[in-house]
């Protein structure tokens, strides 16, 4: 099993990965407004699903990580 350390290294690695879709997901909220794209919406949508699941996957490695240290 992981040791505390590589836990929490890897819930800093998805919380970067989730700063990073949230962006994305911002420029996506722009476009629509813009009407610059057509898929900006569905787009959008489909990134703040993987957003969320990034959040809850760096919960519970924290979780775990605080269980463990």
């Amino acid at each position: 099993m992981e040791g505390p350390h590589e836990l929490h290294d890897l819930a800093d690695q998805i919380a970067e990965i989730e700063r990073r879709v949230g962006e994305v997901i911002f420029t996506a909220v722009r476009d629509q407004l813009r009407g610059d794209d057509a898929g900006a919406r569905d787009r959008e949508r489909q990134l703040s699903r993987v957003r969320r699941s990034l959040v809850k996957a760096e919960s519970v490695l924290r979780a775990m990580d605080l269980d463990e240290g």
